[in-house]
């Protein structure tokens, strides 16, 4: 299962069954869960913690230090869910003290080639991340998100769950729920409607979310006024709740 010419140092603890290619290290203080598979050329450093049944592609860094100039050492740490594809030449950095000490991964999730995953951030579960999407710093990705190729996001901000970036998005305010944004700077263009179908969202549902859509960034009125409307509409559909919080959750303000 592990490669002669692999590097695992005495302290990492991998499960019976794990898998590692040749020319791949593994450091000091990093745990690997059953069914895991690392191809060759990975770097693995610690401490990080990777769940069961991954799969983490040839020359991808997982778990190094943060370039942050604030990080001077301090113990942070990595965590990665269950099921999780981790592409060809994937970098993931530690957290740091000055936010959460540690980046945390979802289970599910699609990280394709050359995605950068900043210190600090929080990627839900079965999001995907397309191709040379890059995070900085403390971004929160909520569950079902997709970020298209290119897509650059900035330090702190938010991606509401199920949402969507087109291609070269630079995204420098929250995104809420549900909300297709594109462009740099980014915009709101619509809802995600077919990535809501494929979910199993009812017509009904997927048609009052964009009622709220269009009461947000249509008829003019001031977040707090678009607030006590979209909460009046919740009895019609509680699917509109994580609209609400992610807009109430945004420090940045919502793109527009």
């Amino acid at each position: 299962m592990i490669d002669s010419r692999a590097i695992i140092h005495p302290s990492a603890k991998l499960a019976a069954d794990v898998q590692v290619g040749p020319w791949s290290i593994i450091g000091p203080d990093v745990e690997i869960g059953e069914g895991t598979v690392v191809d060759s050329h990975v770097v693995v450093k610690g401490p990080t913690v990777i769940g069961k049944y991954n799969r983490i592609y040839q020359f991808s860094s997982v778990g190094e230090d943060t370039p942050d100039l604030k990080y001077k050492g301090e113990p942070t740490r990595l965590v990665v869910g269950d099921h999780n594809i981790i592409r060809e030449g994937v970098t993931i950095h530690r957290g740091t003290i000055q936010d959460r000490s540690e980046t945390t991964i979802g289970s599910h999730n699609l990280i394709m080639a050359y995605v950068h995953i900043g210190h600090d951030s929080v990627i839900g579960n079965h999001c995907i991340l397309v191709n040379n999407t890059a995070l900085a710093g403390h971004v929160y990705i909520g569950d079902w998100a997709i970020l298209s190729g290119y897509t650059l996001v900035h330090q702190f901000c938010k991606i509401g769950a199920h949402s969507f970036t087109g291609m070269g998005t630079a995204v420098g305010k929250d995104i809420p729920a549900y909300v297709m944004a594109t462009g740099n700077p980014a915009e709101a263009k619509s809802i995600n409607s077919e990535g809501l179908r494929r979910r199993g969202f009812s017509s009904e549902e997927i048609a009052t979310i964009t009622k709220a859509y269009k009461l947000i960034y249509r008829r003019g009125l001031t977040i707090d006024e678009a607030l006590v409307e979209l909460e009046a509409m919740v009895p019609e559909c509680e699917r509109l709740i994580p609209l609400i919080q992610s807009i109430k959750d945004s420090t940045r303000g919502i793109v527009r």
